[in-house]
């Protein structure tokens, strides 16, 4: 992977970012029909966002505004792994959802488990290196390295090294 600077990681999340807003992907694929269900939202009187029809089972999310936005108190080291998150909502469109945080991870810790999403995910490696599990391929992550994963891949990432892990996250894409 090659070196990604803070305006090339900025780009890549403003591309991330307007192909989720457009429904589409990167490559300018059309959703699905079950991507535009999860996709529709409507705004409560408390400017808290709710999605799919009514909202039935998914819980309200504040919208997001611009601003700047310090780490919250994590859960200390749990499993190996701790994070901190930055900011999670609902962006004024109304259908994007955001998310930001850091992940440590210790050496030794076991890898997140496998997961596929509707949303989109970057990571930013601040420190260490780790492996990015991506749809059965495993990429090699050091500091400086971002890993993308579109909606739907499978991934986990890991702590390769013998020193801390920590990267940092940001998700964009339909609320779940």
């Amino acid at each position: 992977m090659e070196d990604v600077s803070r305006r090339g990681f900025a780009e890549l999340l403003a591309g991330v970012v307007g192909a989720a807003m457009v429904g589409g992907s990167a490559e300018g694929q059309a959703p699905s029909p079950s991507a535009q269900g999860a996709a529709a939202a409507q705004t409560g009187a408390q400017g808290a966002v709710t999605s799919g029809a009514g909202g039935a089972g998914l819980r309200a999310m504040k919208e997001l505004a611009s601003g700047v936005f310090k780490p919250q108190p994590g859960r200390g080291m749990v499993g190996g792994h701790e994070s901190h998150q930055f900011v999670s909502g609902m962006l004024k469109a109304g259908n994007i959802r955001l998310e930001m945080h850091e992940s440590v991870q210790a050496p030794g810790a076991p890898h997140e488990a496998v997961g596929t999403h509707k949303h989109s995910e970057i990571w930013l490696v601040q420190r260490g290196t780790g492996t990015l599990y991506l749809n059965g391929v495993e990429h090699t992550m050091e500091a400086g390295d971002v890993g993308l994963c579109c909606a739907g891949d499978e991934h986990w990432i890991a702590n390769k090294g013998d020193t801390e892990l920590a990267y940092f996250v940001v998700t964009v894409g339909p609320p779940e």
